[in-house]
């Protein structure tokens, strides 16, 4: 049975080598990516939510049943990624064309690299408490992480940065995720890192309500086929999670 430290290591390296499904998008046409990008990115918010909902909450209840300082590190998690988002200017980019607005080169590494690292310290507390709970949060974290990675390194690449470039700081980025892991698993010999369940629940749902699903919104079609493949994308998300749910 592999320990906690194997399990936070493992998926610290696994988010980081995701980085390197971006040179997928140089096979495809802008047009092409962004069409197949959406179902996956409301498919992602899916996931997120039902990572929040049907893993943390209950986990995080599980460890502190107090409903308050639950809502206070929901609160917090979703509050962290909205200052990140308005400081840095800093928003994922799901789609490969211009129409992002994503910040350029390396303020986009800077915000990718901080939202893995946060993500890295959450998930990494989870592990610590459930690890369970901790393998359907890294697979929602995962989940939203291929279409990012795709759109950012689509930006890149148009942008002027060269191909091996974009995916070696693309790959450097994720492995912050590993960082934030090791910090958690360091302090957790100091401190109860349980709050960390709720602050990683708060996260997911800001991205997915605030990010997402906005996005999907925002690029869709009046075709309501497509608009019917973006729903039922989304509630397959929800469905994954509630199905794997302990």
């Amino acid at each position: 049975m592999m320990s906690v430290l194997g399990w936070i290591i493992a998926s610290g390296l696994l988010m980081s080598a995701i980085a390197l499904v971006g040179s997928i998008s140089l096979l495809l046409s802008a047009k092409t990516l962004d069409r197949l990008l959406l179902p996956m990115v409301a498919f992602a918010a899916g996931s997120l939510l039902g990572g929040a909902f049907f893993h943390m909450l209950p986990v995080a209840y599980s460890a502190n049943p107090d409903p308050v300082s639950i809502g206070v590190a929901v609160a917090g998690g979703f509050t962290v990624f909205f200052v990140l988002e308005q400081f840095l200017h800093w928003h994922h980019c799901h789609l490969a064309s211009s129409e992002c607005r994503q910040p350029m080169g390396y303020l986009l590494l800077v915000g990718d690299g901080l939202h893995n690292f946060l993500g890295g310290l959450a998930i990494a507390g989870i592990f610590l408490t459930d690890i369970r709970a901790g393998i359907a949060a890294w697979i929602a974290a995962a989940l939203h992480e291929v279409p990012q990675e795709l759109g950012d390194f689509g930006v890149l690449v148009r942008s002027g940065w060269s191909k091996p470039r974009a995916l070696i700081f693309n790959v450097l980025s994720g492995l912050t995720f590993l960082l934030g892991g090791l910090v958690a698993y360091g302090a957790s010999f100091q401190s109860n890192l349980s709050w960390l369940i709720p602050f990683a629940a708060g996260n997911f749902i800001y991205i997915a309500a605030a990010d997402l699903v906005p996005e999907v919104h925002k690029h869709g079609t009046s075709d309501i086929g497509a608009n019917l493949i973006h729903l039922a994308s989304f509630a397959l998300g929800l469905g994954f999670l509630l199905v794997v749910a302990p």
